[in-house]
C-alpha cells in the first residue's frame, strides 16, 4: 500500500430480510390439520376410527361367542344344561349370573383398549397434555440425577 490509500473496507454482505423466512417454514401442527379438517388429518381421522372399530368388532365377536354359543353348547349337549347347580339347571344359572360379569369384564377390557388407541393417537399426532392421559405433568416421577 502506499501512503496516501485507505485500506480497502470490509465486505458487507447484503441480502433481503424476506429470505430468512422463505427458507424456514415451520410445519403446521397435525392438530391444525385435524380442525381444518384438511385431508392428512381426515388420514388421522380415519386411523383412528379403524383402530376403534378393529377393537369394537372383536369385543363384540367375543361376546357372539361366548353368549351365544351358551345356548348351543345347551343344544349339542342337552344333559349338561339339566345339571344341577345350586338347586338350578346349570342352564340358567350360567345365563343368570356367569353372563353379566363376563360383560362386565369385557365392557371394561373395551374401555381400557379404547381410552390406549386415544391416547396412542394423541401421542401421534403431538398433543403433549393428552399424552400424558389420565396423569397431570405434575403427577410423573421425578427424573434421578
Amino acid at each position: 500500500m502506499s501512503s496516501g490509500e485507505q485500506p480497502p473496507l470490509p465486505r458487507v454482505r447484503v441480502t433481503s430480510p424476506r429470505t430468512a423466512s422463505a427458507t424456514r417454514r415451520t410445519p403446521r401442527p397435525v392438530t391444525t390439520e385435524l380442525d381444518a379438517q384438511t385431508e392428512l388429518g381426515e388420514v388421522y381421522i380415519r386411523s383412528l376410527l379403524r383402530t376403534q372399530l378393529r377393537l369394537a368388532i372383536g369385543v363384540l365377536t367375543l361376546v357372539a361367542l361366548g353368549i351365544g354359543g351358551l345356548p348351543l353348547l345347551f343344544r349339542f349337549a342337552p344333559g349338561l344344561a339339566d345339571v344341577p347347580l345350586f338347586g338350578m339347571p346349570l342352564a340358567w344359572g350360567m345365563l343368570g349370573f356367569v353372563v353379566y360379569p363376563v360383560l362386565v369384564v369385557l365392557g371394561w377390557l373395551f374401555v381400557r383398549g379404547a381410552e390406549a388407541n386415544e391416547r396412542t393417537f394423541a401421542a401421534m399426532v403431538g398433543e403433549p397434555d393428552a399424552a400424558a392421559g389420565e396423569r397431570g405433568a405434575t403427577d410423573r416421577p421425578a427424573k434421578r440425577p
